[in-house]
């Protein structure tokens, strides 16, 4: 549920970051989306980047707390 929330408000940070990039590079004042459905569609897949990244950052912890009790063993 963290992950989700997180996933979320990161995703949408990033679509400004990814928004400065292009206006820098280009020349551009500002960006039109064209609408909210392509908004959304950004923000869905920076919400499913940053949900995996989470998610193996995630395992990788667990597992390394599993490995270090193994160790200790």
């Amino acid at each position: 549920m963290i992950r989700m929330a997180v996933a979320g408000v990161v995703g949408f940070v990033l679509i400004f970051i990814e928004s400065m990039i292009v206006m820098k590079f280009k020349g551009y004042q500002s960006i039109e989306f064209g609408g909210i459905a392509p908004f959304i569609n950004v923000w869905a897949m920076n919400f499913f980047l940053v949900f995996a990244i989470l998610t193996q950052l995630t395992n990788w912890y667990e597992n390394r707390e599993d490995g270090k009790e193994e160790r200790e063993l």
